[in-house]
Parts: structure tokens; sequence; C-alpha cells
């Protein structure tokens, strides 16, 4: 009798976005990974890289003042006009921090003290000005939705060190401005978008069984569920939204066993709470969000995507007309809990295996919106990165004198995720999926400039 590919890839209880990427990959390739994990801390959006990680004294010259000549030629936003907007010095001071002498803003006084951990990309470069397409652009590559997010490409590649917990976990405040096709799967099977946790109290809701239901009884009948599925699984055309199901039901299953503990803070000591500024009413939520981080990456979470600003009136973006009310609250949130979580990971001997990503979908003019604002501006910003073997204390690249375009060593996002896969041990030419009779991949058909051997100072 004939047995299809779909028969024989259920019988073998295998569907086929679990097939092992076996012989896709190098094995030395991925034994010279640095990276066993990614916490990609996304600071939702937009964040002015001349307030915080990019100082340009000759804003403090010239504040008050048109660009010069053609400076702000070819560049478009949404709510200035370059030709007769006014430059804006950064209400803040910037200071050498560490041995480096890195300059970081006094928005930032705790990661300040992690300096020589950084390295510092100031020449990150795109061509999206609106929230949705550019945080699309940075998480998938792409500005329309519908592409594999970041982390779903490394669930793909990586899978889970650990069975009873997901590859890819995301945390958010609330409403991606994107949607949330930022961190989804996109045409890779759906198992492979990332699981939402909750902040608060309760990451992760119904973990318990219901009142009543043994251990016994709720296996059997998730078998049943399970045998019900892949029979209906085994007659339809190749349909990965099935078989998330399929699997989801698995590793919910699964999770009731490990999850309880992974997300229990209460375990935590009261100094590690107070590292990451947990119960204090500006850190709190962050801060439970970053230790949960920890937590996760410790049992095995190969991606942990966290989200700040994502709630409305709670938002980076609130900086078009208020830039001073706006940093400083947001980054007094986030600030004390990313230092935490960078000590915690280096005090427990993972931050050598665990690259921690700081990163926003673009910077904000250099130049005043009203009186006291800046615009969306992703012709230049900055980002960073620290832990998994960098070399930290040092800074990539530049934009120009005004903060206005990347112009040495640019690095657009197809760079920086080409570089985000070798440091995890994965070639960005050879992690592909077929789709519409193409081998895709995340970089699709860029990301020939990255920098892994410059982060580590090879």
């Amino acid at each position: 009798m004939y047995t299809s590919r779909r028969q024989f890839l259920s019988r073998a209880g295998q569907g086929f976005g679990l097939v092992a990427l076996s012989g896709l990959l190098q094995e030395n390739l991925l034994a010279a990974a640095k990276a066993k994990r990614i916490i990609y801390l996304f600071m939702h959006g937009g964040v002015s890289h001349v307030d915080t990680f990019d100082p340009k004294p000759a804003l403090a010259k010239y504040n008050g003042q048109p660009l010069p000549g053609s400076f702000g030629e070819g560049l478009v936003t949404s709510r200035i006009d370059f030709r007769k907007a006014r430059m804006l010095a950064s209400p803040w001071k910037f200071s050498r921090c560490g041995q480096s002498g890195i300059e970081i803003s006094e928005l930032y006084p705790h990661v300040q003290k992690h300096a020589d951990k950084l390295a510092v990309i100031r020449s990150c470069h795109g061509d999206a000005f609106d929230h949705a397409p550019a945080i699309n652009l940075r998480t998938s590559g792409n500005q329309f939705p519908g592409r594999p997010s970041l982390g779903a490409w490394t669930a793909y590649g990586l899978g889970s060190e650990n069975k009873n917990l997901p590859a890819f976990v995301v945390m958010s405040d609330g409403a991606m401005k994107s949607g949330a096709g930022a961190y989804g799967s996109g045409f890779l099977p759906a198992a492979y978008q990332g699981t939402t946790f909750r902040s608060g109290q309760n990451p992760v809701l119904h973990l318990a069984s219901p009142a009543g239901i043994t251990p016994e009884a709720q296996k059997e009948t998730l078998s049943l569920i399970d045998r019900m599925n892949r029979r209906h699984f085994a007659t339809r055309e190749e349909d990965s939204t099935l078989e998330a199901r399929i699997a989801s039901y698995e590793l919910a299953y699964r999770m009731q066993a490990e999850a309880p503990d992974a997300v229990d803070l209460s375990k935590e000591s009261a100094a590690t709470k107070a590292l990451y500024g947990i119960d204090e009413p500006m850190t709190d939520d962050f801060g439970r969000k970053c230790l949960l981080a920890r937590r996760l990456v410790e049992r095995g979470v190969r991606f942990v995507q966290l989200y700040q600003g994502t709630n409305l009136g709670d938002d980076w973006d609130d900086a078009h007309l208020d830039l001073l009310g706006s940093h400083n609250k947001m980054a007094k949130k986030s600030d004390q809990p990313i230092a935490g979580l960078l000590s915690d990971l280096e005090s427990r001997g993972l931050l050598d295996s665990t690259l921690v990503v700081w990163s926003t979908e673009f910077g904000r003019t250099p130049l005043a919106e009203g009186k006291n604002g800046r615009d969306h501006h992703p012709y230049g910003f900055a980002m960073w990165m620290a832990g998994a073997g960098i070399a930290g204390g040092r800074v990539l690249g530049s934009t120009d004198e005004f903060g206005l375009r990347a112009v040495e060593q640019r690095k657009d996002v197809h760079d920086v995720h080409a570089t985000l896969l070798r440091m995890l041990g994965l070639d960005h030419l050879k992690l592909t999926y077929r789709y519409q009779s193409r081998d895709m991949r995340l970089t699709d058909v860029h990301g020939e400039n990255e920098f892994t051997s410059w982060l580590l100072n090879t």
C-alpha cells in the first residue's frame, strides 16, 4: 500500500516542522559557538541614541540652530521638516564609564557600572520610520508582517535545551505596535513561534490542574486528545498550525512539572530581588521580567525576548512631545533591572554563555519636535551587546557629528542578525527553510557585513 510523506511522518511521531537539521549545520561551527542562548531586551517605541549611548557635543554647541548646509537632505520623517527644525541639545550629561571610558548618559547610572562589559554599536541604520515596519524589520529582517522572527529562527535552528519548557519565550507589558507577528514564526512551522509569558505574579496561566482532576485522569484525557488529533492530522494536507496545536498540548503537559518552579520568584533571596529592583514601584515590573529571564535561560530556554514600553501612555514613544518625561521614566523603569540581570548572570557563571542584547526599533531625531520632543529616526542609532565571550568596553561605528546618519562601519539589521546567529553557532547562509520554491533565510540575500570577529576581538 502506498504511504504518503504525511502519513509516514505522522506515524513516525514527528511532524515535518520537527525534522532534525542534521546535515544543515556544520558540527565544528556549532561547537565553536560562544552563545548558548540570548536574552533580547527590546525598548519598544524608539530610544533616543543621542541621549543615551551616542553623545553629540555639537548639538549643545549649535542648540536651537538649524542644520548647516545640506546635512538633512534626503532624510524623511513623519512630523518634522529637516530643513526647518532646530537642533536640540541633550538635557542629560554623559560620563566616561569604567576603565574603557565608554560614554553613557546619566539616564542609565546602573548600566554605567557595566560599561566594560558592553560592546556598543553606534552605527545601526534602517529605512523604516514608522513603528510597525521598523519593529518588524528589527525582529524579522523585513518591514512586512509574515516573516519568521529571530527568536523563531533560533528555536528552529537549535531547539530547546529543556523539553519541558519552550525554546522561545516572550514577555511584554501589553500590545505591540507591530502586533504579535514581531515574535511569530511566519512561514516556519507554528511550533517555533514565541510562547507568551505574562508579567506579575502568574506568568503562566492555568498551570495547575482543575480541582479534583488526578494526574492519571489528566494523562488519559490528553492521550485520547492526542490520538484523535493525530488521526485527524494524518488526513490533512500540511498544516503547521494544527501540528503546533498538537505539540502545544504535549508541551503544556510537560510544563506542569517544570514551569511552576521556573516562574516561582518566591524562591529567590531578598538580596537577589533587591538587585533587580523588585517590589520597588518604578522597577518592579521590568525587574520581574529580567529575573524570570535569568531563571528561564538557567533552565535551558534558548531565546527570551523582553519588550519594555508596550503599555499605552507608558512608552518610549512619548518622546514626541515630552522627551524629558518619557526618557526619565522609561530609563528609570529599566536601568536597575538590566544592570541587575548582567550582575546576576555574571555571578552565576551564566554570562559567559548568554548573549544579552539591548536594542530599539530606531533612534530619535537630533532635531526638536515642538519644544521638548524628538521624532522617529532610523538613519543612525545605537544598540549594545554583552556576555557570551564578547570583549566589552568598546564602540563599533559612529554617526556624524550631529547624530543624523550612520557614517562609519554602518550596520543594518541583516548584519546584526547574521552576527547574532553566528554567535549562536548558526551560519545565516545555511540556516534555511524551503518556502514557495525558495530556500528562505532570516537575512534573505543580505547580511554579508557581520561583525562577530570584532565582538570577540579575534
